[in-house]
């Protein structure tokens, strides 16, 4: 153990952060929507919406994803050993929930989609698709967190689409704010 880790433990009321509190503070964190997808082991597509996805690193090029450990997802990822990150734009709202159904599966009738070069659904009509192979993975409390090797990335095209967001407990976009919010 380091100095800082003796620190931090040392922390008074550190160990009384309820999971309410936590996600009440996090909530003030706007993050974008994705749908992250894979490959059951029957052969089946399934996915689920994830907002607790960043880029960790350019060279080489790796992301970050956590998953509850419940997650039929997380499971289908290591399995499968990949997985592609789907990012929302502002109008897939309905795509978000039909893929954020807690302990249901997601209904996939009405979800265009292909298999992209990792075998992992690539959704229709997403801002953006990454596609990933599971380069390692570490627990982090009640969720794991995989780090992705990115393999394959798409991006539609419109440099004006808006992502959808999440935040404080809700859908958010910037469509409609002034453009140098909406682009770089």
């Amino acid at each position: 153990m380091t100095a800082v880790d003796d620190a931090a433990r040392e922390v008074p009321g550190a160990d009384q952060i309820s999971p309410a509190q936590l996600r009440e503070a996090m909530g003030h964190f706007a993050t974008g929507v994705t749908v992250v997808t894979s490959v059951g082991p029957d052969g089946e597509p399934v996915g689920t919406t994830a907002n607790a996805v960043t880029s960790l690193s350019l060279e080489p090029p790796l992301v970050l994803v956590c998953f509850d450990l419940n997650s039929a997802t997380r499971s289908a990822i290591r399995g499968h050993g990949a997985f592609a990150v789907n990012v929302l734009g502002h109008r897939q709202r309905q795509l978000s929930a039909n893929f954020a159904k807690r302990g249901l599966a997601a209904v996939w009738d009405q979800v265009r989609h292909h298999r992209g070069p990792t075998g992992s659904p690539r959704l229709a009509d997403v801002i953006a698709v990454i596609e990933c192979t599971v380069e390692h993975s570490f627990p982090g409390g009640d969720h794991e967190i995989i780090v992705g090797r990115v393999r394959h990335i798409e991006t539609n095209g419109d440099r004006c689409a808006s992502p959808l967001l999440f935040w404080r407990g809700d859908y958010a976009s910037i469509e409609g704010q002034p453009r140098a919010l909406r682009r770089r």
